[in-house]
């Protein structure tokens, strides 16, 4: 979907369909002439209720109003949200060009939402679906913000992030079949102005990296390290970790059947740090990205790890394998040592870690773990632009203690007891002193309900990482 802005009225775009947002005890801003949109409020057809919608048809022409409820509350999630109503209701109209009227005394960073929550909207997955002959596609081919002043660049941007997020998106709902580890490789090789490395089993075995391939080991597909390197020549290297698990049966401690089909969103995390480069790339940001994924599979074979194995880290820690459902800790580890060596100066890690994340925030929140404050306040603070917020949980001497192997240096596994506090407990270990923060996305992967993503992969975190990376050009202006 193409995205553009301009200073003109939005009567005088090429929009068929134009909405207009209106706020309560607010009227309409630019009434028309002859056939005056307030009228409808007046009449109760159209209310300032957030989301509520009333069309009008003015010489051919529809009109949108939709209610943004109370100012004060107004937000850029906000404004997504009613971006998504907004486009439901006009792609039932054929809608081909929307145009929105941005509202009076709003921050730019509603123009980039209103933007987002259109394209997310419009994001559909039916590449495996028959489509009928008398089911012509109804898609928007574009989104035009109007605004009295010049939006451009923020209409630029959200229509960027938005795009990358869509292709995590479509990553998460591939089917593991088709996105093997190395087919995701593929598609990371494809992201524009990014460089980008594909290491296999043989070179992971000489980097000694024995807790990634002890995970891969029961596959039949390669396993592949991704490393995608974006330079924009300034500030300091910023370390972006994901993880891939591209289906994870559990292992030999495997999962219950009932839920096991979505086990193709383990590689969430990898999905929203490729969407994020190629949106860093893609907007030419200044700053220095490292990006490692970790892509592999986690299957039962005659070869796959057991319950009580130990292996090797490439810091050449020992790890006592308790659990191989808490594989994610193991290829982490190593991505996390790899980004290390290549001297990233921050690090955030991004994965589906754990289910207890999920069960004590449900899909509202992603758990957070930070080791510098600085760097937990400017993922907290990016999160919140981005509308992908994040909750700290805590790390504690305890916990690294419970994480201390019986027969090795580590366990991957102790039990139930604060499992996701027990996952960041173990990766700490991997990142020395390098300022580190973990998002445990399990509960935001896929089906959170937002309006604008709500079934299927949601592609959270690209716009949390895009953020963090803007924050950090503004910092260093």
């Amino acid at each position: 979907m193409h995205a553009s802005a301009t200073t003109d009225a939005p009567a005088t775009t090429r929009a068929d369909t134009i909405a207009v947002g209106v706020f309560e005890d607010e009227g309409v801003a630019h009434d028309l002439e002859g056939a005056p949109l307030g009228a409808l409020l007046e009449a109760g057809e159209a209310r300032t209720t957030f989301k509520h919608l009333a069309l009008h048809r003015v010489d051919g022409r529809r009109w949108l109003l939709v209610g943004l409820g109370s100012r004060d509350r107004f937000d850029a999630e906000r404004a997504r949200v009613a971006a998504a109503a907004v486009h439901g209701r006009a792609r039932e109209l054929a809608t081909r060009t929307l145009c929105w009227e941005l509202p009076h005394h709003v921050s730019d960073d509603v123009a980039a939402a209103l933007v987002e929550g259109t394209i997310l909207a419009g994001y559909r997955f039916d590449r495996y679906r028959a489509r009928p002959e008398d089911d012509p596609p109804r898609e928007l081919d574009e989104v035009i913000v109007s605004a009295h002043h010049d939006v451009a660049d923020a209409v630029h941007r959200g229509a960027v992030g938005a795009d990358a997020q869509n292709f995590a998106r479509e990553l998460q709902d591939t089917p593991a079949n088709d996105l093997t580890p190395t087919a995701l490789a593929e598609r990371a090789r494809e992201i524009a102005g990014v460089e980008v490395e594909v290491h296999g089993r043989d070179w992971m075995t000489q980097q000694g990296m024995g807790a990634l391939l002890a995970v891969a080991q029961g596959s039949d597909h390669e396993p592949a390290l991704i490393v995608a390197r974006y330079d924009g020549g300034a500030g300091p290297l910023f370390g972006l970790v994901g993880k891939a698990v591209t289906h994870d049966t559990g292992g030999l401690s495997i999962k219950p059947a009932g839920s096991m089909h979505e086990m193709k969103f383990d590689m969430s995390g990898g999905a929203a740090v490729l969407g994020a480069v190629r949106a860093i790339a893609e907007l030419e940001l200044p700053v220095r990205v490292l990006a490692v994924v970790g892509a592999t599979e986690n299957t039962i074979s005659g070869s796959a790890i057991k319950p009580g194995d130990i292996v090797r880290a490439m810091t050449g820690t020992t790890i006592e394998v308790n659990n191989t459902d808490a594989e994610g800790r193991l290829v982490l580890c190593d991505c996390l040592a790899y980004a290390v060596a290549q001297s990233a100066e921050r690090i955030v890690d991004v994965a589906t870690l754990t289910g207890g994340i999920v069960t004590a925030l449900g899909s509202t929140y992603a758990g957070l773990f930070a080791t510098d404050e600085e760097l937990a306040a400017a993922v907290t603070s990016a999160g919140e632009a981005a509308g992908e917020i994040v909750w700290r949980m805590p790390l504690h001497a305890e916990y690294d203690e419970q994480m201390k192997g019986r027969y090795a240096d580590l366990t991957n596994s102790d039990g139930r007891k604060a499992h996701p506090i027990q996952g960041a407990s173990f990766l700490k270990r991997f990142v020395g002193d390098v300022p580190w923060a973990h998002l445990d996305i399990a509960g935001m992967s896929n089906d959170i309900g937002r309006a604008y993503a709500a079934k299927g992969g949601s592609g959270w975190g690209v716009r949390l990482l895009l953020e963090l990376a803007r924050a950090q050009v503004a910092a260093e202006a």
